[in-house]
């Protein structure tokens, strides 16, 4: 089965797209590249792309990130060309969540670390089944 990917790269990472896409073809698997703003374009079977993923995260973990694609590149329903030009559709999403990479990025570099988190930040946690439930009667009664 096909699986089509983006590895998306923080802002703040040393490592650019050309850098992945070098790796890629180093790993000489069956994998299509595509280079793009914000990192590059995987496509190709579901096991080479896993495969593929897992060697292109090593290359610096904490700045690399991997997004699903549901269109390979170049499909005729994503694709510039064919659509007269203009930001594909999810483009403007993609840059709001470049633009934040480098704080997901500090932190997941802290907590490899082993770092606690700053004084005065209090981890969330999910309310319980029963406190769902209360705050749901609440609401409505």
């Amino acid at each position: 089965m096909k699986s089509t990917k983006y590895v998306v790269t923080s802002p703040d990472s040393d490592v650019l797209p050309s850098d992945i896409a070098l790796r890629i073809y180093e790993l000489g698997l069956e994998i299509n590249v595509k280079e793009t703003c914000f990192g590059v374009i995987i496509d190709g079977e579901e096991e080479d792309v896993s495969a593929t993923v897992e060697e292109v995260r090593k290359m610096d973990e904490s700045n690399i990130f991997i997004k699903d694609r549901g269109f390979s590149p170049g499909d005729p329903r994503r694709c510039r060309g064919h659509r007269g030009g203009g930001a594909r559709p999810g483009f403007y999403m993609m840059q709001h969540e470049s633009e934040i990479l480098p704080l997901i990025s500090r932190g997941l570099t802290s907590e490899a670390r082993g770092e606690d988190p700053p004084a005065g930040v209090e981890a969330k946690r999910r309310p319980t089944l029963e406190e769902l439930e209360a705050m749901i009667n609440e609401e409505f009664s």
